[in-house]
């Protein structure tokens, strides 16, 4: 449908250039948009670069396996559907705790594992489970201490303080997960899901692809 959506309206803009005559600015407009684009890209790489290798040491050092304990037992009252000894587990946490760095492009293959453990938890393979539904909610609400991809982009335009949305970001993270949280309570009072039954491979906590 995404896709359809831009299609329409790359028709609908070369339509009406078509139709004023002006068709070069829509040539234009798209070549400076590809350029920004790279210029934007190139500008990111050396700073998830380096916060990534961050991550690694956050890592190593046993940071982020500190994190995923404090955050344990959120997790287990969050997904009360998944067993404590489920290998997704183990993902959700790492997830979240890349998440809380505002490191997404970590996050996002755990996240992803996640959902595919959970997959194997659900039943219903044509409908996503509660906890599915819980996985999203929060992996798009997340509350993030320190917003990397933001500030690598404002560093790249030139921003005098880039830093200078931490606050703001997390302030405005907390309410979209405080929010999310409370509709995947209340949409869980109304689900009639069951509890699948539990297994026994231990979770891991593990970053690396």
């Amino acid at each position: 449908m995404v896709n359809k959506i831009w299609l329409a309206l790359i028709l609908i803009g070369f339509a009406f250039a078509a139709i004023n005559g002006d068709i070069s600015t829509v040539t234009q407009a798209a070549f400076e948009g590809a350029a920004t684009g790279v210029t934007v890209c190139f500008g990111l790489i050396s700073v998830l670069v380096f916060w990534l290798g961050i991550m690694r040491l956050a890592e190593e050092s046993g940071l982020v396996q500190t994190i995923s304990r404090w955050l344990g037992p959120v997790v287990a009252y969050l997904f009360p559907d998944v067993p404590k000894d489920h290998p997704a587990m183990g993902y959700i946490l790492s997830n979240m705790s890349a998440n809380l760095l505002g490191l997404g492009n970590a996050a996002t293959p755990m996240g992803i594992r996640a959902m595919q453990e959970l997959q194997e938890l659900n039943p219903d393979k044509t409908t996503a489970s509660p906890a599915m539904c819980t996985l999203l909610a929060l992996n798009t609400a997340s509350i993030t201490l320190i917003p990397t991809t933001l500030i690598a982009i404002r560093i790249n335009f030139g921003s005098a303080n880039p830093a200078e949305i931490v606050g703001s970001t997390l302030l405005a993270t907390a309410i979209a997960t405080a929010a999310a949280i409370m509709a995947d309570r209340w949409y869980r009072g109304r689900s009639s899901y069951r509890t699948p039954p539990q297994r026994t491979t231990p979770p891991t906590f593990s970053l690396k692809r």
